[in-house]
C-alpha cells in the first residue's frame, strides 16, 4: 500500500515560468531565446544546466545564484507561483491519512521559502542542499527513505521528469507518479519509460487520491 506521497518541487508543485524569465534577464538574452534553448537541450536529452552554456560559456549556476543574491536578485517563488491543484491535492491526501513531504533539487533559500509556504502542511520538507546530494543521485533518494517513516515500497514519488525523478525513485523501490506540465513532462510525455516506469500518469495533481484510493484497494 502506499502510505507516503512525497513532491517534488519545481514544475511539480512550483511554475518555475517566472524563476527561468529572470535567468533569461541576467543574461541579458531575451527570454523567448532563452526559453527556446532551454527546450531544445531538454529535448535532446542533454543536462538543462547547457541552457546557461549557450549564453555564457564556463556559467557556474551555483556560483552565479550566490551572485544575484548578492546584487539583491535572489532566487524567488511564492504562493503566486503555486501550481493552482497543489493546495487542494494536499489537503484532500491530507484528509485521506497519508504522510506527505516534498524533497527536490533545491538550495537552503529555497528550502526557507518552502517552509514559509507548506510548513503546515506537510510532515517534511529536505532539500538537496540540506543533505548533500542532488538527483538523480540514488544518495537522495536513500536520504528521502531515512525520513520517511515507511518502507520504499509504501513510498509514492511525484515529478515532472523521467531522468531525475521516474529512473531513480524506481530503482529505490518507490512508486511514482508522472505529472504532465512544465518543459519536461512535455517533452517526455510519450517516451517509452514515460509511459511504462510510473505507477500512475496525471494530468493535475488532485487525481492522486483517487489513484492512490484504487491502487491501495487492489491489495498492492
Amino acid at each position: 500500500m502506499i502510505r507516503a506521497v512525497v513532491f517534488d518541487v519545481g514544475e511539480c508543485l512550483v511554475d518555475e515560468t517566472r524563476e527561468y524569465g529572470t535567468w533569461a534577464d541576467w543574461l541579458g538574452v531575451p527570454r523567448h531565446t532563452f526559453a527556446a534553448m532551454f527546450g531544445a537541450v531538454i529535448a535532446q536529452g542533454r543536462d538543462y544546466r547547457e541552457t546557461f552554456q549557450a549564453f555564457r560559456p564556463g556559467f557556474d549556476l551555483y556560483e552565479q545564484r550566490e551572485a544575484r543574491a548578492a546584487a539583491g536578485r535572489p532566487e524567488q517563488f511564492g504562493e503566486e507561483d503555486l501550481y493552482p491543484d497543489v493546495r487542494p491535492a494536499l489537503a484532500r491526501l491530507r484528509a485521506d491519512g497519508l504522510w506527505l513531504g516534498i524533497a527536490g533539487n533545491q538550495t537552503i533559500r529555497a528550502g526557507k521559502i518552502l517552509r514559509e509556504l507548506f510548513s503546515e502542511d506537510v510532515d517534511l520538507i529536505g532539500t538537496s542542499d540540506d543533505w548533500g546530494a542532488s538527483k538523480p543521485d540514488p544518495e537522495f533518494f536513500h536520504r528521502v527513505a531515512e525520513v520517511v517513516p515507511f518502507e520504499n515500497p509504501e513510498i509514492l514519488y511525484v515529478g515532472d521528469r523521467v531522468d531525475n525523478d521516474l529512473r531513480p525513485a524506481v530503482a529505490a523501490g518507490m512508486e511514482t507518479a508522472l505529472v504532465r506540465r512544465g518543459p519536461w513532462a512535455t517533452i517526455q510525455w510519450n517516451d517509452e519509460e514515460a509511459v511504462s516506469l510510473p505507477t500512475f500518469r496525471v494530468e493535475s495533481l488532485t487525481e492522486l487520491s483517487g489513484n492512490i484510493a484504487q491502487f491501495n484497494g487492489r491489495g498492492h
